[in-house]
């Protein structure tokens, strides 16, 4: 990276103060940096940060007040103007798979796209399709009758079975498994169990990421779905014919049931519980640890196992705090009432 202060500002539709002509010529943290570097302080209340860095320009917030000894930058959001710069400064810092690796095993009625890279043992299998520019790391599986969309990534190791749908700007961290059977059994009467048929698919829509060991089952009739923009932790279960709306952040070791639905937007915080058949509105937020039981409308804050809205939550926890107390108070009155018997 090498550019000056004005223009890094003038890309990231940021307010410069001070010297525009200071040379930047690499990022880092704001306690990390050097003089050379540009660094990001996110919070308008640490203004104290900017003086204390090596760092030759710093963005902050716009709202950010104070005198300081060298440039800033100031823009809406210091972490979105940090991936822009990232992303154009960076362009080619991971180095993705380039070409088809003479290891792959990549079926003859495949389809692959213009500039796709596919690593070493690699298998496409029949009828699969990979879209341009997309790039599929070692180690990975792709079903028969796959579709993969343009621009995406697909880190070793990742498992996608058969007749699965992936759209464009996909990225899938490594070890995941997309198409897995549903978890269904029928028992008998003696007892045995029996598979259910899986027949349905996996759809996962524009510009979803998938973190690490994430597993998502195929519908037992229909489609699982990851709807477009959603983000989905590490160690992240999601259970057969499960609808996920757009733009939902899901975060690590979450499960989330067969047959339940999110709408757009919500939140789940981590080894949240959903169950079964569960229809949750948009813009849902449930904090770590919540056992979702039940469905609930749009804008609701869930907390706490079973689930409850959080101003319910945060009233039986204050009210857990004075069992000590009430058990003295009980066990006073206990001792009275038996002096009043003698």
């Amino acid at each position: 990276m090498q550019a000056k202060t004005k223009d890094i500002a003038k890309f990231v539709n940021g307010e410069l103060v001070g010297s525009g002509e200071v040379l930047i010529k690499g990022i880092n943290g704001v306690n990390e940096a050097r003089e050379g570097d540009l660094a990001f302080v996110l919070n308008p209340q640490r203004p104290e940060l900017i003086n204390s860095t090596k760092a030759s320009c710093v963005v902050v917030p716009r709202n950010l007040k104070g005198d300081f000894d060298k440039p800033i930058i100031k823009v809406d959001n210091p972490s979105i103007a940090f991936s822009r710069i990232i992303d154009f400064a960076m362009p080619g810092r991971i180095p993705h798979p380039k070409g088809v690796h003479a290891s792959a095993v990549i079926a003859k009625d495949a389809l692959i796209g213009k500039n796709v890279g596919i690593g070493p043992y690699v298998v496409v299998e029949s009828g699969a399709s990979i879209g341009d520019n997309t790039a599929i790391y070692s180690f990975c599986y792709i079903g028969k009758n796959t579709n993969i969309g343009r621009g995406c990534i697909i880190y070793p190791n990742v498992t996608i079975r058969e007749e699965v749908t992936i759209g464009n700007g996909v990225i899938v961290h490594p070890g995941s498994v997309i198409g897995s059977d549903g978890f269904g059994y029928d028992i008998q009467k003696d007892g045995t169990q029996v598979k259910i048929p899986q027949l349905g698919t996996v759809v996962i829509e524009d510009d979803v990421e998938i973190g690490s060991c994430v597993t998502i089952d195929r519908a037992r009739f229909n489609k699982t779905v990851i709807g477009h923009g959603s983000k989905i932790d590490n160690l992240v279960q999601i259970a057969h014919n499960v609808i996920i709306g757009k733009d939902c952040v899901i975060a690590g070791q979450s499960g989330i049931s067969g047959s339940s639905e999110l709408g757009r937007n919500c939140i789940l915080g981590g080894q949240v519980g959903v169950s079964d058949h569960v229809k949750i509105g948009n813009f849902v937020m449930a904090g770590a640890k919540t056992g979702i039981h039940k469905s609930y409308p749009d804008k609701t804050v869930l907390f706490g196992y079973p689930s409850k809205p959080i101003d319910k939550a945060r009233e039986q926890i204050a009210s857990l705090g004075l069992l000590p107390k009430l058990f003295e108070r009980v066990r006073a009155l206990e001792a009275k009432i038996k002096e009043l018997e003698k």
